[in-house]
């Protein structure tokens, strides 16, 4: 089955505080969106990638994108206001009418290749995949009333799931859930998915598969980096 890839490198990284896009901070010297393009162009059942990016710095990311040799990416396309209009965007220059779709953020750089082959088989069965990993630390849903944050409740852990990418839907569903629900306030797609009626997959990833956003995260992001390489050596 054909499987595109969308990576969002959109983001500014202002929490970074880094004075670069984010997607350009440099890991142990190389930029954070390089990384996951490295493992998803390396991968056999990736056909092609396109990478959406802020037209501030898509020159940049296009110039890094070449000078890597990340040859499976077909196309740069503009970045949205908010998350799912990148997507969009992204979804919109899918030549393919049917096979898979699969997104990832490239904030996430350590993304294993073993994580990908397994959502991509279970999206190829469901329509509808995610990679998640189980939640390890107690949740307190609380609220803010008067300027003070009370707790309302302990959720069960035992069924809570934090969501990370990549996600992976056959296209169809995908442009359905777009086309009805694009302009609701989400913060994945698998959200859009569920709005739709579709039943999504959990398939269990790795915590090293991190999201990096704030200085701290670039600091661990380093460290995982030269394991890997370290790992790779041996």
């Amino acid at each position: 089955m054909f499987v595109t890839a969308i990576v969002l490198a959109a983001g500014s990284g202002s929490r970074l505080g880094s004075g670069v896009p984010k997607p350009l901070v440099l890991i142990n010297s190389k930029p954070i969106f390089i990384y996951s393009l490295e493992t998803l162009c390396q991968h056999p059942a990736i056909d092609k990638i396109i990478v959406v990016a802020s037209d501030a710095f898509r020159q940049e990311l296009c110039a890094r994108i070449k000078q890597y040799r990340i040859r499976k990416v077909t196309q740069v396309v503009s970045g949205g206001r908010r998350r799912q209009d990148s997507v969009l965007n992204g979804l919109r220059a899918v030549e393919q009418k049917d096979g898979l779709v699969l997104i990832h953020d490239s904030a996430r750089p350590f993304i294993d290749s073993k994580t990908i082959s397994a959502v991509i088989k279970e999206a190829s069965h469901s329509g509808a995949a995610i990679v998640a990993v189980a939640a390890k630390a107690t949740i307190k849903e609380a609220r803010v009333s008067r300027g003070k944050t009370r707790v309302l409740r302990t959720l069960d852990r035992s069924r809570l799931w934090e969501a990370q990418t990549p996600q992976v839907f056959s296209k169809e569903l995908l442009v359905q859930a777009y086309k009805k629900f694009a302009r609701a306030s989400v913060t994945d797609d698998s959200m859009l998915a569920e709005k739709l009626g579709a039943v999504v997959s959990v398939v269990p990833g790795l915590y090293s598969n991190i999201k990096i956003t704030t200085p701290d995260d670039v600091i661990v992001a380093e460290g995982f980096a030269r394991h890997l390489r370290k790992m790779r050596s041996i």
